[in-house]
């Protein structure tokens, strides 16, 4: 089973996981191996590293596609029958295009874009960073421009903040203190008080910032859309259970990695949304636990030397067991659905050659070479 077989048919991935996995390079190494079998393909990350960048060649990335140059491909002797875009996304510039997509004139566009309030939310509000990725792969969805979106997830503490983002930013606009301030006037203001308002005074004069202005500008422009804004959060919401949406789990043998892997497994199956299946990085691969190497390494290097690399085998092999007692756990969790095992490289990868070394135990050994 590879990962082409996993998304045969599907028109977006979500690479879900733990941080510290690999998640973000294996996000790259899926979407090059399917571009590579004529697939127009997008990658979206929010990588602060920038290591997906670095990885396709790419100076920078930024919150517009880019396409990788084929000729990338050419020179690291990998042919690539259709077309490998990429992404990093900026939150507040994907909340910024919310606001001008439902804001019903340029005035009031103008209007909370330039509040200082609004600045200020919309880089906090409602889990911005989890609703932002998947606000974006639905605009990206929606244009149909791509055979294939893979997303590379924020790394969180609890897989629920991904999952819930969209309905945590429906409940913030649906919700009745939101809705006392979206009232018509100064009215939703009042509900501060006469002491608020003195607060409010004596900062006006020390900083010279009308908070109170701001909040209530800020308010009365925002509820002409908040109504069209709650709506798309419930259709972005609604993408994440299509038949054409799948989640790849992508975790490390580690004990930590493997039990938050499990309960976000759990966590998509009690929401009932598409799994397809998971991708363990990083295994150590040893000997059979049978094999005894002392004497023949003492006898081919020695006797002080054979010791240490026998030792240092039994060491490898003992991490090895300890990667398969791992897998062993997620594997009873999943059952019959897939797993995929990649071993832990020889080097780190950062180019498009280490991308094609992984893609050898995604696709099976599929993936095209010149």
């Amino acid at each position: 089973m590879s990962v082409a077989d996993l998304l045969e048919g599907k028109r977006v991935c979500i690479c879900a996981g733990a941080g510290g996995v690999g998640k973000t390079t294996t996000s790259a190494a899926v979407a090059m191996g399917m571009a590579a079998r004529g697939l127009k393909v997008a990658v979206l990350t929010i990588d602060p590293a920038k290591r997906l960048a670095n990885s396709l060649g790419l100076p920078e990335l930024g919150n517009e596609e880019r396409m990788v140059d084929p000729e990338r491909f050419a020179e690291a002797g990998l042919e690539m029958r259709g077309e490998l875009w990429a992404m990093m996304l900026d939150a507040k510039r994907t909340w910024d295009e919310v606001i001008e997509r439902h804001a019903p004139d340029e005035k009031t566009r103008d209007a909370v874009l330039q509040n200082r309030i609004y600045q200020e939310l919309s880089n906090a509000v409602a889990g911005s960073t989890e609703y932002m990725a998947i606000e974006k792969l639905f605009e990206l969805h929606h244009e149909g421009r791509y055979d294939l979106l893979v997303l590379d997830t924020p790394p969180t503490r609890n897989a629920l903040e991904f999952l819930e983002a969209p309905e945590r930013l429906s409940r913030f606009v649906d919700s009745r203190s939101l809705s006392f301030f979206l009232k018509p006037g100064r009215l939703g203001m009042k509900v501060l008080g006469r002491g608020s308002g003195l607060l409010f005074g004596v900062m006006k004069r020390v900083t010279g910032i009308d908070l109170l202005a701001d909040l209530s500008e800020f308010f009365q422009s925002f509820g002409d859309m908040a109504s069209g804004i709650e709506e798309r959060a419930a259709r972005v919401g609604q993408l994440l259970g299509e038949r054409e949406t799948t989640f790849l789990l992508v975790t490390s043998p580690q004990r930590d990695a493997i039990d938050e892997a499990i309960f976000f497994r759990r966590r998509l199956r009690d929401r009932r949304l598409p799994f397809g299946g998971a991708i363990v990085n990083r295994m150590h691969e040893g000997a059979d636990a049978d094999a005894d190497v002392s004497d023949d390494l003492e006898a081919l290097l020695g006797d002080k030397l054979g010791r240490k690399v026998a030792r240092n085998f039994e060491d490898h092999h003992r991490l090895a067991e300890h990667d398969r007692a791992g897998v062993r756990r997620l594997m009873r969790e999943l059952g019959r659905e897939p797993l995929i095992a990649v071993p832990l490289l020889d080097e780190d990868v950062y180019d498009l050659e280490g991308l094609a070394e992984i893609d050898e135990y995604l696709f099976a050994g599929e993936f095209v070479q010149v």
